[in-house]
C-alpha cells in the first residue's frame, strides 16, 4: 500500500552524527492521543495492517555530511508509546462537505485511503474552507493489498478480488459532482494484475479530465514492481502531479517496506514519471523510524536529483501493536527545519513538513499554493529578459 498511514521522526544518535539536543517540551504537551486512538478501535478490525540494491546515496559518499549548526533544533526524546505528543492531537472531523462526502462513499461503495489508512486529517481534507481546496482521496483496484508493508494499516492478500471494470467510470462521475477543486488518486499494490492497475489508473484520471478539465488529478501510485512502461502510460495519462513514496531512508527499507519494494525501484519510478512534460512528481518520508539526519539528508538529495518537485514528511504513527513501534518523535521546530532545509538547500519547489503531515493531506492547498508561487517568480523573471 502507499503509505499514507505514516509517520516520521529525526534521526537517533549514531556513529558520525552531531549528538542531538533535546528540545525542552512541558508535561501538559505530551496528553494522550486519544481521537486517533478512538477512530482506530471504530475502524474495521480487518483492516491490519525486490530486494534493495545499492542507492546512488552511497555512491556519493559524505556529500553533505552533517554538523551541528547545519542541522539545526533536534528531536524530542524518545518517549513510551501511551505518551504520544500533545502537538498530535487533531480535531474530531465534522462540517456538511465532510458529512456528504462520508454518504457519498458509503452509497457509491468507493474506497478512500483517508478511511482504510485511518488517516487523522480526514476531517480537515474533506471539509475544505474558504482558505483551503477541499481534498478528497480515492483509493481504486479494491481495499485489499498484495504487499505487506509493516508500517500500514490495509488489508493484505495475495488473491484480491478482481477489479470492478465499471470503476473508473463511476469514480469521475462521482468526482466530477462532489465540488472538490483536487482529488488524489491512490490504490493499493496489485502485483497479480500484469500492468500492477497502471491502465486502471489512466482510464480514471481520462475519465475525470473529460468531465471537469479544470481538476487537478494527482495520482498517489505503487511501483509497478518496476515497470517503467506501466509508469510512463499512467504518468502520460493528463495528471497533473504523479506522486510514489520512497517511504523511508535506504537503511531501513528492508525493515519497513515488503521485500518487493525498494529504495532504487522507487527512486527509478520517479524519474521516469518525471519524463513526461508538465508532470509535477512527488514523494514522502516518514520519521520516527529509527532514521539520522544524515540518511535524511541523503534520501533528500536522491529525491531532487530523480526531479522530484514536491515532497512532504510527517510523523510515523503505529497503527496497532502488530506494526512497527515509532523509534522518536519529531518536534514541530524539527520538522520546520526539514521544510526551509528541503526548498532553500535541495532546492524543492515545496515541502509540506509536520508531525500529521501525510502524503495526501491537504494537497489542494499545498500545490496550489506551489503553483502560485511558482508562477509569481516566473513574472519576476520575464521582465528582466525581455
Amino acid at each position: 500500500m502507499n503509505g499514507d498511514g505514516q509517520g516520521f521522526s529525526s534521526g537517533v544518535d549514531s556513529p558520525g552524527v552531531a549528538a542531538e539536543v533535546p528540545i525542552d517540551v512541558s508535561a501538559d504537551e505530551y496528553d494522550a492521543f486519544a481521537e486517533l486512538v478512538r477512530m482506530a478501535v471504530e475502524k474495521d478490525p480487518s483492516l491490519r495492517g525486490t530486494t534493495t540494491a545499492s542507492s546512488s546515496s552511497s555512491q556519493q559518499g559524505n556529500r553533505m555530511s552533517s554538523s551541528l549548526a547545519m542541522l539545526g533544533p533536534m528531536s524530542a526524546e524518545s518517549l513510551p508509546l501511551q505518551n504520544k505528543p500533545g502537538w498530535l492531537r487533531q480535531k474530531a472531523p465534522q462540517g456538511e462537505q465532510y458529512e456528504y462526502l462520508t454518504a457519498q462513499m458509503g452509497n457509491l461503495k468507493l474506497a478512500t485511503v483517508c478511511q482504510e489508512a485511518q488517516c487523522p486529517n480526514i476531517g480537515e481534507c474533506w471539509g475544505g474552507s474558504d482558505e483551503h481546496t477541499a481534498t478528497a482521496t480515492i483509493m481504486l483496484m479494491g481495499d485489499t493489498c498484495t504487499r505487506g508493508c509493516r508500517f500500514c494499516a490495509v488489508n493484505t492478500s495475495q488473491a484480491p478480488p478482481p477489479l470492478d471494470p465499471d470503476e473508473p467510470k463511476n469514480t469521475a462521475e462521482a468526482v466530477a459532482d462532489w465540488g472538490v477543486g483536487y482529488v488524489v488518486l491512490t490504490s493499493v499494490d496489485r502485483d497479480d494484475l500484469p500492468d500492477g492497475g497502471a491502465n486502471h489508473f489512466a482510464q480514471t484520471v481520462r475519465g475525470l479530465k473529460e468531465l471537469k478539465p479544470d481538476l487537478l488529478v494527482e495520482c498517489l501510485t505503487p511501483d509497478f514492481s518496476g515497470d517503467l512502461d506501466a509508469v510512463r502510460l499512467l504518468a502520460s495519462s493528463g495528471l497533473d502531479v504523479f506522486a510514489h513514496n520512497i517511504e523511508t531512508v535506504e537503511s531501513l527499507q528492508k525493515r519497513v517496506r515488503d521485500p518487493r519494494a525498494g529504495y532504487v525501484q522507487s527512486l527509478e519510478v520517479l524519474r521516469a514519471a518525471k519524463e513526461i512534460p508538465g508532470v509535477y512528481t512527488k514523494s514522502s518520508i516518514m520519521l520516527g523510524l529509527g532514521e539520522t539526519d544524515d540518511e535524511i539528508i541523503d534520501t533528500m538529495v536522491d529525491l531532487r536529483d530523480c526531479g522530484v518537485d514536491i515532497l512532504t514528511l510527517g510523523q510515523y504513527l503505529q497503527p496497532t501493536p502488530r506494526h512497527l513501534p515509532i523509534v522518536d518523535y519529531v518536534h514541530p521546530e524539527k520538522f520546520d527545519y526539514w521544510r526551509q532545509f528541503g526548498e532553500e538547500e535541495i532546492g524543492f519547489k515545496f515541502v509540506a513538513s509536520g508531525p500529521m503531515v501525510r502524503s495526501s493531506y491537504r494537497a489542494g492547498e499545498f500545490f496550489v499554493d506551489a503553483m502560485i508561487r511558482g508562477e509569481r517568480a516566473k513574472t519576476k523573471i520575464l521582465p528582466s529578459s525581455s
